[in-house]
């Protein structure tokens, strides 16, 4: 299974934010989305980073109650791993662990074309491994 099956059944929305909007504005998205990141963008189609909630906790850590009026861009992780719609869910989970992160966006000529999270990834394997019981047990009761 690859990134594009999953973009297929989930959809390729993103939700985007400019850096120059503020952490108030970003937090007030995230809560409205029910989402665990943005992806960082000047003109929605590019990837310039990606605004985590840990970024956001570790930022409060720093800038305490300064922290909501502070833009995206100083708070934004800039050196973002991204996949092509044609990764693996075996090699983004991999990655997703030796990495520590949670959120992959997915980009294919430049442009961005979805963002697939751990959970994403972990909902299809449980369904593959669902599927696959469920064929053994029908293989099994015919024959």
């Amino acid at each position: 299974m690859n990134v594009e099956t999953i973009l297929r059944n989930k959809g390729s929305w993103v939700a985007t934010i400019r850096p120059d909007m503020t952490i108030a504005e970003a937090v007030d998205i995230l809560h409205k989305e029910r989402i665990g990141a943005l992806v960082v963008s000047e003109d929605g189609a590019s990837v310039d980073g990606v605004l985590s909630e840990r970024d956001i906790v570790i930022a409060l850590a720093e800038y305490g109650a300064d922290l909501l009026s502070r833009t995206v861009d100083e708070v934004m992780t800039r050196d973002v791993v991204t996949c092509d719609p044609s990764a693996s869910v075996g090699e983004l989970m991999a990655e997703m662990t030796s990495r520590r992160f949670r959120h992959f966006p997915v980009v294919k000529e430049g442009r961005l074309r979805g963002i697939v999270s751990i959970g994403d990834l972990v909902k299809n394997r449980l369904d593959e491994v669902e599927f696959e019981a469920s064929s053994l047990r029908s293989f099994i009761a015919g024959g």
